[in-house]
């Protein structure tokens, strides 16, 4: 099909281009500008701490998504050049999370370090979500090239395989905090979404062994 392969090709020849990575960099920041735009605009309602806290987790699991989507799309439209954006992606992930715990430790506590690190393990859904970001600090720190080398590639993989511990962690914790208003639309459908994505690599790790 000469159009499937003249789209395709032409989609490689943009991802490739010099500038896409800026792009994407810059794309990646809009959520950030947007929520600081609209805090210092008074447009985030009537709670505007809880507006912030709340958007960064779902700016984390975004992004979360876009990553474990990497591999299937590379997979499914034949474009290993996709890859080239994982790591980016990843780091936007670790990035979203930080703002996410910066939301919790400034509005909910403070800045308090005492109160915090006592706050940790009382509440389940704290302990769990900062179990998460810890996972992401791992990963962000081991991302840089020369840290695979350190490493060494099936040590750096294996460590990177983590990342399904954060899927896991991320949607008890966004649970948990949605459990109290009774409220699981979204995790719902972050759930079935990020589901699929760990189910297709599950299926796919088991072709691969057959």
């Amino acid at each position: 099909m000469p159009a499937v392969g003249n789209w395709r090709a032409g989609l490689q020849r943009g991802l490739l281009w010099p500038g896409s990575k800026v792009l994407l960099f810059g794309l990646c920041l809009l959520p950030c500008a947007w929520l600081l735009y609209a805090a210092f605009n008074d447009a985030l309602g009537a709670n505007p701490a809880e507006a912030l806290l709340r958007r960064t987790g779902s700016w984390t699991l975004r992004f979360l998504c876009l990553v474990l989507a990497v591999t299937p799309l590379r997979q499914a439209l034949n474009l290993p050049v996709l890859l080239r954006f994982r790591r980016m992606l990843g780091l936007y992930v670790f990035f979203y999370a930080c703002l996410h715990l910066l939301c919790y430790a400034w509005f909910d506590m403070g800045l308090d370090w005492a109160d915090i690190v006592a706050d940790i393990p009382k509440r389940p859904f704290i302990l769990v979500g900062f179990s998460a970001w810890t996972i992401l600090l791992a990963l962000a720190a081991t991302s840089p090239r020369f840290m695979l080398k350190a490493l060494g590639g099936r040590r750096w993989q294996r460590l990177h395989r983590a990342v399904y511990g954060v899927v896991l962690l991320a949607l008890l914790h966004f649970f948990w905090m949605r459990a109290g208003k009774n409220n699981f639309a979204e995790v719902e459908l972050y759930a079935a979404i990020l589901g699929s994505l760990l189910f297709w690599r599950a299926a796919r790790a088991v072709r691969n062994r057959i």
